[in-house]
């Protein structure tokens, strides 16, 4: 979201582009995106016209869930309704982590409140994503769930495990099931420190798009990309001309 599609929009030339790439890359989707399930994600970017397998998308939902089967627990959900679906099948483990994603509107006080209560008691807290805004359907940005994180650490003392990007162990995840070495990938997005700064700090290089939550003003943070594109739309051609 951002780099090949806002939301339902597709970016211009965003399938095509893609499909030139594979000619000539491996190709990894990688989303912070954690209102809806990694389901939802999939069929929605094969209904715009792009060609992917299910293995090719790594979420950061979809790597909370893992975690916590890793640790054989369960956990307080501070997520979306149609977010819950990526969690079933845990309920035979303890609670042991408040699970904190794009909750949309059940960012009420009640349920901050709750998984602020149980944090107190003895809970870890899971940023599955901590973004900070998203751009929105209608063209401007609305807040994402690390605002939220960073309200919880406040109150609670504690610091989060943080799942999705700029998580080392995420990016390591996704090169490991390309089989490369972090100098030999390219991480493309629109997020100047979570996409270009998280990918640079793992090795790898970074391409940063001004499409999605691009700003100008992204470019005066000290961060700086690797190569730097109008959208995706240009990165095959960009390429072609060595980093």
């Amino acid at each position: 979201d951002g780099v090949l599609t806002i939301r339902d929009r597709v970016i211009e030339g965003a399938p095509r582009a893609l499909k030139e790439l594979r000619k000539n890359f491996k190709i990894a989707l990688v989303t912070n995106t954690t209102r809806v399930p990694s389901r939802i994600i999939f069929e929605r970017l094969r209904n715009l016209g792009f060609d992917l397998e299910r293995e090719e998308l790594f979420t950061a939902l979809k790597a909370s869930r893992e975690f916590l089967l890793k640790n054989k627990a369960n956990a307080y959900l501070l997520v979306s309704d149609m977010a819950r679906e990526e969690f079933e099948g845990l309920e035979e483990y303890p609670i042991r982590y408040v699970v904190v994603a794009d909750a949309y509107t059940n960012f009420t006080y009640q349920n901050l409140n709750t998984a602020f209560r149980l944090l107190l008691e003895g809970a870890e807290l899971i940023a599955v994503a901590p973004n900070r805004y998203f751009m929105d359907e209608d063209g401007k940005l609305s807040l994402d769930a690390g605002p939220f994180v960073k309200a919880l650490e406040y109150a609670s003392g504690k610091t989060a495990i943080v799942i999705g990007k700029p998580s080392a162990e995420f990016f390591g995840l996704v090169l490991e099931h390309l089989g490369v070495k972090p100098e030999e990938a390219l991480m493309v997005g629109d997020d100047i420190e979570f996409d270009i700064l998280g990918a640079q700090k793992v090795g790898m290089k970074a391409c940063l798009v001004k499409t999605g939550k691009f700003r100008e003003s992204d470019l005066e943070k000290g961060i700086k990309p690797d190569l730097l594109l109008e959208s995706v739309n240009e990165l095959p051609k960009a390429l072609m001309e060595p980093l």
